[in-house]
């Protein structure tokens, strides 16, 4: 049932993200909670499968570490494909 902390965790870790990353317009307001809430949930799962017990902070700090390490790059690289692309678009069609 822990996993479920670490799922909101996560959630909130990429929600952060979303609103701390430029250019937050070129994306949507779900792709940082759930690429966050994604990432806390299977390394949650993973590092319990390896035998890491809820005794142990390294089971804790991967709630919080997991989403920041995956969904920053992650929103940072769909924002900035998003600026080139309207860029692209916008020179193909000649609108400024």
């Amino acid at each position: 049932m822990q996993i479920i902390l670490a799922v909101i965790v996560g959630a909130a870790v990429g929600l952060a993200v979303h609103f701390l990353v430029a250019d937050r317009a070129t994306r949507g307001v779900v792709i940082g909670p759930v690429v966050g809430a994604l990432s806390a949930g299977v390394v949650w799962t993973i590092l319990t499968w390896a035998g890491v017990g809820t005794d142990s902070v390294w089971l804790w700090l991967s709630m919080f570490a997991a989403p920041l390490v995956v969904s920053y790059p992650v929103v940072v690289l769909l924002s900035r494909s998003r600026v080139a692309r309207d860029a692209n678009e916008r020179a193909r069609l000649r609108i400024g």
